[in-house]
């Protein structure tokens, strides 16, 4: 079971963020615990993503690094800012993402969930208060059941290769140590979306995977306004995006 000195790190991948990345960053700085390393990875943005992220690092008090990664896809920024954690010393690893708001526990949770035994932590998807009413709140919960019913009954998720059953999983409010990702073959260097694939990975090496609810990122609904919620829906039951980019951003 991991000690309270663990190395934790935090990725965050970032592409043209300018807009949301400072909350974002607002947001971990903010944290109750905040004995963390924190990476943001610069996939390629054409604004000043990585400009805000260097002014950042020189305003807080633990390590900031931002790295460069030019090949598009968040599965490329995810696995590049995994990969440098761990040659840095990184023994458990957490990621969310530049247009998300991780609530000040968050990173205390994602702690907890390693102190329980558990080599995968889940967060709780709910969507950001900020940018939304009720009605559109509660809709993106109901698309998120949705996915997760859809997920566990799906057949590609049911296998005797699989050591647990499928459980919903968002990679931009998630941590894993860093012996599982090593193990699992890591993140797939792919567009968005991966998480099922990651998952997947997960599945067929560990049984230590733990749902936790009080570990919130609350994610942007920014998708659903590009889709629309007809193409959002298909999106998150991983069914592509139809005509539209897999990335919308």
């Amino acid at each position: 079971m991991p000690g309270p000195d663990m190395d934790l790190w935090i990725i965050v991948p970032a592409y043209d963020e300018e807009a949301t990345l400072p909350q974002t960053l607002a947001a971990l700085a903010a944290q109750t615990d905040v004995d963390v390393t924190l990476v943001v990875v610069d996939n390629g943005s054409r604004d000043r993503t990585g400009a805000i992220a260097r002014e950042f690092a020189r305003t807080v008090p633990f390590v900031v690094h931002v790295l460069e990664e030019p090949e598009k896809g968040v599965g490329c920024a995810v696995d590049t800012g995994f990969r440098a954690a761990i040659a840095g010393g990184a023994t458990h690893l957490a990621r969310t993402d530049a247009d998300c708001l991780p609530r000040r526990d968050w990173v205390a949770e994602v702690r907890a969930g390693f102190a329980d035994g558990a080599e995968l932590v889940c967060g709780h998807l709910v969507a950001r208060r900020d940018e939304n009413g009720v009605l559109a709140r509660a809709a993106f919960r109901g698309m998120v059941v949705g996915a997760a019913l859809f997920g566990r009954y799906r057949a590609k998720n049911r296998g005797a290769d699989y050591l647990v059953p499928y459980q919903m999983h968002a990679g931009n409010n998630m941590a894993v140590t860093a012996d599982l990702y090593e193990r699992c073959g890591g993140m797939p260097r792919l567009p968005s979306p991966t998480d099922r694939t990651f998952l997947n990975r997960v599945r067929r090496c560990t049984t230590a995977i733990q749902q936790r609810r009080t570990m919130v990122s609350e994610n942007s609904m920014r998708r659903i306004d590009a889709y629309g919620v007809v193409g959002a829906a298909r999106w998150y039951l991983d069914q592509g995006p139809g005509r539209l980019t897999p990335d919308p951003r």
